[in-house]
């Protein structure tokens, strides 16, 4: 079993907001998988595709983003999913709104839902698939900007973001992680 962990923040008010792409990505794959989401363990909402070995669990931590290694490291740990078996997804702001980074493991990147995550796993050794937002305004506060919804304008631009982040988790399902790398890495590309 594999397991696609999609961060955010739980309730109505974060929403639509930069901070919950990786509920975005999450919900689309659970929506192409044809499953609903579930109350989980590890306090987390957890979604099902498929059976057995070749099984994709999808979670949404209910934790805030700054606790979401509670929730992850808790549902991969009670599964037994191997760390390179986890595919964590999440904003960041260092990339431009679409550009997509799938990476083997490494630092938490200033963000603190992978800080959490590394924390509770004790490793950094996960692959992670960061979706930009955007830095926006160098002068607005940065969290007010992650916890802000995007602009009217920005709208195609997520939706294709989120299509392609669902693409690049299907494809490290399917075909591992580097190959994801290798087809969704590439410099300044944003759409198929």
């Amino acid at each position: 079993m594999k397991l696609v962990a999609g961060l955010g923040n739980p309730g109505r008010n974060y929403q639509g907001t930069r901070h919950n792409v990786g509920f975005a990505v999450a919900d689309e794959l659970a929506r192409r998988g044809e499953v609903q989401f579930e109350h989980g363990r590890a306090n987390a909402l957890t979604a099902k595709v498929g059976v057995g070995a070749n099984a994709l669990l999808i979670v949404k931590p209910l934790t805030m983003m700054n606790l979401s290694g509670e929730a992850v490291a808790g549902v991969a740990h009670f599964f037994k999913i191997d760390s390179s078996d986890l595919l964590v997804v999440a904003d960041d702001v260092n990339l431009p709104l679409g550009r997509l980074r799938l990476r083997i493991g490494g630092s938490a990147g200033g963000h603190n839902g992978f800080r959490s995550i590394i924390q509770c796993l004790g490793s950094d050794a996960f692959p992670r698939l960061r979706v930009g937002v955007g830095r926006g305004d160098p002068r607005r506060d940065l969290a007010d900007h992650v916890l802000a919804r995007f602009d009217p304008d920005e709208g195609e631009d997520v939706q294709q973001a989120v299509a392609r982040a669902a693409d690049a988790a299907e494809a490290f399902l399917a075909e591992g992680i580097e190959a994801a790398m290798n087809r969704f890495n590439r410099a300044g590309e944003t759409a198929p």
